[in-house]
């Protein structure tokens, strides 16, 4: 590990010019976001929507870009004027232009840095009982030189009452709890650092990330789980090909009892190693067209593989060379499409494909197949009415999807999904209407309608076969209908509206109807959200 990343960073040297240092902004800001998505939907701007989080300097370079564009309206030029108050210290030597407030900036010709605070705090009403969470920390970011890019933070994080959950269906982001009792307490850190040149960059993070378009959520790793150690690697060549590439450090929870020993008070639990490799091609072969393609692979109960290292490979031939495949040594591969486009101004058509296992063979014979794919499709339409969006998407998860008879090498971390917070056998539609009024004002109405089928991993593993006609017992994981038995359903309709005072200052109000139905409802719902149909939430941040 340690001499590939000498030798990457020694061919960096030898790359040219550096272009800038490159920070990583968190998905958790989607008022920018959103912002950026409308620019390009706009047509102003082109920008890779498959992969985030998205550089700072990426942000800034596409709001110069789009800075006094003639068809810009009078609030989106406001708005490009507003976060250029923050994105401008990636393109400005010290503090000669308008800048927002910070607690502590410093930037000259060798070093920036921009420290702040993270402050917020949110309450929710379901009619019985109003609980809370409140977290604190702070974050800074910046660079040295020419080459490097730094960035860390901490949240400490409380809840009145347990409001998250692995076992639960929410998108509600992933949380690793402590503390007994119903309040709960958790941290997290973020952080890295990166070295960028003129066609490239790598870096070394603990963060979350984002691949496959899709407005409800991500469509491919949907960054729901909680943040994990991992190495990154991307390049743009050309301006028709971009490239990314990452190996994460995943966290299997699965206890590995040779290497679990007796302590004072208990044992020392060991969890058996866990590990993701990932690619991502993407090519542009016309203007506003991106077409990425890419292969992934869960691998766990070994020590770390240099192998998985190679950034190009596909994944799952390379895992036969060291297991074979018709036994249970093997590891847990994917392969997934996802498709952009923007060529029609204003509009934004994509369309996501996740494939965990897939037989060309036996794909149509109904009790053959074992299509174990997710699949995303969906559009999104801005200044149909002014400063207005409408958005419509569906996401089908087919059986047995994410799902490996393996705990150690499933596609999960800390036992939150990498995918779809449905999980598999479960299908979803989405629609979103926004309005921002004027400058800082976000006002969104959302439906949301989702419903899920049985847990056929749960069936197999208890071993109730027999109690399911439709499980072939010599072939379990083929022919598995999709939803032929409903056992969990939710409607919900969000209204939420949120003004932002400055940059990275949010107060908000948000009201939520749900209508929970089916079989498992009390095992995929936390019991907060089953005490009252109706939530009221409201509450403020500085920064994320």
């Amino acid at each position: 590990m340690r001499h590939l990343l000498v030798i990457l960073l020694n061919i960096t040297l030898l790359s040219g010019y550096i272009k800038a240092q490159e920070t990583p902004h968190h998905i958790s800001n989607t008022a920018i976001y959103d912002f950026i998505d409308e620019l390009a939907n706009k047509g102003i701007i082109e920008v890779n929507s498959a992969i985030k989080p998205y550089s700072r300097l990426t942000i800034a370079q596409a709001l110069k870009k789009a800075n006094e564009h003639p068809s810009l309206t009078k609030r989106q030029q406001q708005e490009v004027s507003f976060y250029l108050k923050d994105f401008n210290k990636e393109l400005t030597i010290g503090k000669d232009f308008d800048k927002r407030f910070d607690v502590l900036y410093h930037s000259d010709s060798l070093f920036k840095v921009t420290i702040n605070p993270i402050l917020g705090g949110q309450f929710f009403n379901n009619a019985q009982s109003t609980e809370y969470h409140r977290w604190g920390g702070a974050e800074f970011y910046g660079s040295i030189g020419k080459h490097v890019g730094i960035y860390g933070s901490l949240r400490d994080n409380h809840e009145s009452r347990y409001l998250g959950g692995s076992q639960y269906i929410s998108k509600r982001p992933g949380a690793v709890y402590k503390g007994d009792g119903d309040a709960k307490d958790y941290s997290e850190t973020r952080g890295g650092i990166t070295y960028s040149w003129n066609w490239g960059s790598i870096g070394l993070h603990k963060d979350h990330i984002a691949w496959g378009n899709g407005y409800s959520e991500a469509s491919i790793i949907t960054g729901k789980a909680p943040s994990y150690g991992y190495i990154s690697f991307s390049m743009t060549p050309t301006k028709w090909l971009e490239f990314n590439y990452m190996h994460g450090w995943l966290v299997s929870e699965v206890v590995d009892s040779s290497r679990t020993y007796l302590v004072y008070g208990g044992d020392r639990e060991v969890y058996a190693n866990k590990f993701i490799s990932s690619n991502m091609f993407t090519i542009k072969p016309m203007k506003k067209l991106y077409i990425s393609f890419g292969n992934s692979i869960i691998y766990g109960d070994t020590d770390f593989n240099p192998t998985f290292m190679v950034p190009f490979l596909f994944y799952k031939s390379a895992d036969h060379t060291y297991n074979s495949w018709d036994n249970w040594v093997g590891h847990n591969a994917q392969m997934y499409l996802d498709i952009s486009s923007r060529q029609i101004k204003n509009l934004h058509l994509y369309t996501s494909v996740f494939i965990d296992e897939i037989a060309l063979g036996r794909m149509f014979d109904k009790e053959e197949q074992s299509n174990h794919i997710a699949f995303k499709v969906g559009a999104k339409v801005n200044d149909l009415l002014p400063n207005t969006s409408f958005t419509a998407e569906y996401t089908r998860v087919r059986p047995m999807t994410y799902e490996n008879f393996v705990p150690s090498i499933t596609f999960k971390s800390n036992s939150f999904m990498l995918g779809s917070y449905m999980r598999d056998n479960a299908e979803e539609l989405y629609l979103a209407v926004g309005f921002k009024p004027i400058l800082g004002v976000d006002i969104i109405a959302n439906y949301t309608w989702m419903q899920k089928g049985k847990d056929y991993m749960k069936i197999l593993n208890d071993g109730e076969i027999e109690e399911h006609p439709e499980i072939n017992p010599e072939h379990e994981r083929r022919g598995l209908p999709f939803i032929n038995e409903l056992r969990y359903k939710n409607q919900s309709l969000t209204l939420k509206a949120s003004y932002q005072v400055v940059n990275d200052a949010f107060i908000f109000i948000e009201a939520t109807k749900n209508e929970f139905s089916g079989s498992d409802k009390e095992l995929y719902t936390n019991p907060f959200y089953l005490e009252g149909d109706n939530i009221l939430s409201f509450g403020m941040n500085f920064g994320f």
